[in-house]
Order: C-alpha cells, then structure tokens, then sequence
C-alpha cells in the first residue's frame, strides 16, 4: 500500500494508496525530536491503522490541528479545508454557534489520511455527526480528564463506574485511552437527538457517575471545585471535536489513542501504544472497536434521566465561556470571581480564593512565569497541593494559549500573596 516512486532534490515522496497518488513534501522532517518520528513515519503509521482510524473519523467533517513544526512548535486550528487540495477530498458544509460556514475535511480513505498527515495534520479531531447529517449526533462522547495528581487506577475506577451506568441506561460504552492523561468512552448513537440533547444527556451521566462515586469523580465545571476525574460534559457541545480512535497525540513518546476492551482497561497504561507500537498491535488483533456501529443507542433514558435531575433542581450547567449564553444555564461566573464583584450581580459568594499568576501564548512560557511565581512566595508554594495549580488551555478560533491560576485554599490565610501584575502577560485582555 505504500511505495515511494518518486524521490529527489525537492525532499519529495510519492505514495500510492487507495488508488490514488499522494505527495508528501519533506518526508523526513521530525515530528517528535525524542522519538526520532517524522513525517513520513507519521504518515505510514495512519496506513498502517487505516481501517479503524476511519471508524473514527472517517466520512465526518474533521478540524485540521496542525503541527508544520513539529510538537514542540506553534500549531493552530484549521477549520477551514484548504483551497488547494485534490478534487477527491471531500468536505462538508457546517454552521457554528458563532453563525459562521466553514467547509471542512471529510476523510473516506486511507489517501485523506495520508494527505492530512502531510499537510502536519498528526491529531484526527471529528465532530460527532456523519456528513450526510450534520445536524443529529452518533456518538455520545464521555471524556474522563483527572485532575493533576490523580493517577491511572483512579481514573480506571471512575471508567468502571461509567461502563455500569451506561449498562443501566442501555447503552453500550467503547472506551479507549486519549492519548493523554485521560480515558474517553464512546457511545454509537441512532441519529434522532440535537446537539443540545447530547450534551444534556452527557450532563446526566456526569452526574449520575458523581452520585455513584463521590469521592473519585466530579461533574464540576470549574476546576477549583473539581477533584478526581472530571467528566466533561461539554465535549457534546455543538461544534466541539475531541481526538479520535488512533489519533496521534502531541506527546514526546509519539503516544497515540488506542482503542481497548473493558478487560484490557484494567491492565494497560496510556504509555504502552504510540506510533511505534500501535501498528503490530493494529495487525495481530485489528480494531477493538471494530463492532461499534452494530450497536447503535438510544438516548432517550438519559434524557429521562435529565428530566429527573432538573425536577429535584438540577437544571443546566455553565456551557464553554465562548458560547452564547443558554436559556437555563446558571450565571457563568466562576465561584473565585470577588465577593463585592458576585454580590453586586447578585451571585453566590466565592467559595475558593484564587490568584491568576500569567498568561502566555505557549504553556512552557506560562508555566515558567508560574516557577517565577513560586520563588517569590516559597511559603505559600510549599503548601499548594497538585490540583491547586490551575493550567487552563484558552481556545480562541484559530490557537491556543494558556493561563495559569493558583487556588490558595491550602495556603495558611497569613501566608497567601496578593495579586500581582500578571507574569508573564501575553495576550492582555484575552478572557477578560
């Protein structure tokens, strides 16, 4: 399937795949300078896991997240398919919350992979709907992010605890590591709900694994009122993509998402499938979720579930700050804004005392203005706990950038600092 009939000057290759010819301009040029990866081992790696990287996000609109520079340079967002490609890439038509048309990439075989992969495309990022209706979600899609210092058999736990409530639900959950730290669970949907069904349904769940397991996992938007394993209910959202089954993540062991049986969640860490690894085991045992589509669910127990919870008084939840606000959606400020600021809106007071140390557009900067931060107030910092420390990853329409905020609830109330000028402070303004 891949074969190099052209090489020269220009740093060029030509790979036949799926009938079709595709260039791959600077095949050498590394991705993941401690793995030693580059492009073209990028690009053999997503032939090589074709079929089910397809599964995932094939035949839906995809947002290109491109690394030209490998994972240590700048990327950005590309929701807007190329105006340059082959006629043979198809793309669809979607709206956004914004009101925005954007026409994106709809993949249908192993030549699309292949030629996102050279356009430095390393992460597959689907919506949750097919092309031929962009309206009515598949998949229901349950993110397990931990807070920093929870490890991995905590998050298993809470995974666990997911797998019985879908079955109580009726509904089948296909889990897969991230590729990151956390686990997602996959749900084939019959395509009859909205989006904001979904993520209504999505809350639910959140919360229903919240009851079931209180001390491990949260359905808490704020991340100073998480702990444990954070359901994110909002990957549902309209016009929120997460990485799919086989995508490549930024990681500097080329770590990939690999999808999994139950019973191997138990055993497996997150390290054990990269692009190096993946392949073999892609060959010898093919895609554990090869039967995802057979079992399509309904959403309607969930809901049922939804009308329940909202009687007792839990309605909505906050949606993503850059959505507009929803009807029912509870007032979208964060319990560390000011008690003066809260009580003149008429809000409830603030319950976690927090200090917003910098902004940057990369986290490396950001995190190094939070080092700074430390060595000026070395009390204080010895008394922070791993979930105090607040990375926020910003999303504007095109990038990234990152904030760092400091929850100083652990903090002896004598010994915690008082703001200070942001640092570093890229970005003024971002946010506020």
């Amino acid at each position: 399937m891949l074969m190099a009939v052209a090489a020269g000057k220009s740093e060029r290759v030509v790979i036949e795949v799926a009938g079709r010819e595709v260039p791959v301009t600077n095949p050498g040029k590394v991705y993941f300078p401690e793995a030693g990866i580059t492009k073209l081992d990028v690009v053999r790696y997503y032939l090589a896991v074709a079929e089910g990287a397809l599964r995932g996000a094939g035949g839906r609109p995809n947002v290109l997240v491109r690394y030209a520079d490998g994972i240590h340079g700048e990327f950005f967002y590309q929701k807007r398919a190329p105006a340059a490609r082959p006629e043979w890439i198809e793309v669809a038509a979607l709206r956004f919350p914004s009101g925005r048309i954007a026409e994106e990439v709809v993949p249908r075989d192993a030549a699309a992979l292949a030629w996102m992969a050279n356009l430095g495309c390393l992460e597959l990022h689907p919506h949750p709907v097919r092309a031929e209706d962009l309206e009515h979600p598949d998949e229901l899609r349950i993110d397990l992010d931990p807070v920093p210092g929870v490890e991995w058999p905590q998050l298993v736990a809470v995974a666990r605890v997911v797998r019985d409530a879908l079955a109580d639900f009726g509904l089948v959950g296909w889990p897969k590591t991230s590729g990151s730290r956390g686990i997602h669970v996959n749900v084939r949907l019959q395509r009859r709900w909205s989006f904001s069904q979904a993520r209504r349904a999505a809350l639910a769940l959140a919360r229903d694994v919240e009851r079931r397991a209180p001390t491990l996992a949260t359905s808490k938007w704020w991340k100073e009122e998480r702990h444990g394993v954070f359901l994110d209910y909002n990957q549902n959202a309209k016009d929120r993509t997460v990485a799919s089954a086989y995508s490549v993540r930024p990681r500097p062991d080329g770590r990939v998402s690999a999808p999994v049986t139950w019973d191997e969640l138990q055993e497996c860490r997150p390290e054990e499938f990269t692009l190096r690894t993946m392949p073999a085991r892609f060959a010898a045992i093919g895609d554990r979720h090869e039967e995802i589509d057979e079992h399509p669910c309904s959403l309607e127990p969930l809901l049922e579930l939804s009308a329940r919870q909202e009687a007792e008084g839990f309605g909505d939840a906050p949606w993503p700050p850059h959505y507009a606000k929803q009807p029912g959606e509870p007032p979208r400020v964060a319990p560390s804004r000011k008690k003066t600021e809260r009580k003149q809106a008429g809000r409830r007071v603030s319950t976690k005392p927090l200090v917003e140390i910098g902004r940057a557009h990369k986290k490396e900067d950001a995190l190094a203005g939070l080092e700074r931060w430390k060595a000026r107030h070395p009390d204080a910092a010895s008394h922070l706990q791993p979930a105090d420390v607040l990375v926020d990853s910003m999303r504007g329409r095109s990038s990234t950038w990152t904030r760092i905020r400091v929850n100083l609830e652990h903090v002896p109330e004598q010994l915690r600092p008082q703001p200070e000028p942001l640092d570093p402070d890229e970005k003024a303004g971002w946010g506020r």
